[in-house]
């Protein structure tokens, strides 16, 4: 890919990711390449990147639209992310160095500050640096990736969740569990912390889409997802019901 249509895919990417342009708006080639004051012929590339990423998609009639998914395919995708930031989490609280774990608890902490004033821009820039930090410090390149590309599908989505002081405060307050239990080293707490607070946010977004799609007539049925066990938990999906005893005996005593 050429440097310019690099530069064009990382614009759109972000400006799919942030919501500005939202799920099943139509992307011109010319329009886009007015916008950035290029060929079309980057853009063109960089859509065909954007659309191996699953970011955007080609209809007929339509040409080239920000990706649109089903609540049954967000139901599923939310699934996966649920699964795989638990595990970044847990690998995390197990490989971070000790600078790794003092940088989250900074981040976190300057949050703090825009809890209290309802700065919703500011809170979510500190809330991408905070699970980009504990993605790296997973030390595991593959399962990084998986999860990166996974929030960028799911950012559009995630807009759908209104930003309330309310959803601030119950945001940090579940990051707070996630970064003490990194820090502390406790590998299947950051699991279970990890994965109840996307467990809370899947299941806004998926209410949010429905009411979305509802609300356009184009009604649909999909299983609610993540499910959540007691005081809100998660329940272990089948891959992992085999072992999740063995992982909460393993708490307990760590807990002990």
């Amino acid at each position: 890919m050429s440097t310019i249509a690099a530069k064009v895919q990382s614009q759109i990417s972000e400006l799919i990711i942030s919501g500005q342009f939202k799920p099943g708006t139509r992307l011109d080639e010319r329009v886009l390449a007015e916008r950035f004051n290029v060929s079309r012929t980057p853009v063109r590339e960089a859509l065909r990147q954007l659309a191996a990423r699953g970011l955007t998609q080609l209809l007929p009639m339509r040409g080239v639209v920000v990706m649109e998914i089903s609540v049954k395919e967000l139901a599923e995708i939310l699934h996966a992310d649920c699964e795989l930031e638990a595990m970044c989490a847990r690998l995390a609280a197990e490989s971070m160095t000790t600078m790794e774990k003092a940088e989250l608890r900074y981040i976190h902490e300057r949050s703090n500050e825009y809890v209290a004033a309802g700065d919703l821009d500011k809170y979510l820039e500190a809330n991408r640096e905070l699970h980009r930090l504990i993605l790296e410090g997973a030390h595991n390149a593959v399962i990084s990736s998986m999860v990166g590309e996974i929030r960028d599908r799911l950012s559009p989505y995630r807009q759908y969740h209104p930003a309330e002081t309310d959803r601030l405060v119950t945001s940090h307050d579940a990051h707070k569990e996630i970064v003490d239990a990194i820090a502390e080293g406790h590998g299947e707490k950051a699991y279970l912390a990890m994965r109840a607070h996307n467990a809370h946010l899947g299941n806004a977004a998926l209410r949010a889409l429905r009411q979305a799609k509802e609300a356009e007539g184009a009604v649909e049925q999909a299983p609610p997802a993540p499910p959540a066990g007691k005081r809100g938990r998660p329940k272990a999906a089948p891959a992992v019901k085999a072992i999740a005893p063995a992982r909460a005996r393993r708490a307990k005593k760590s807990e002990g």
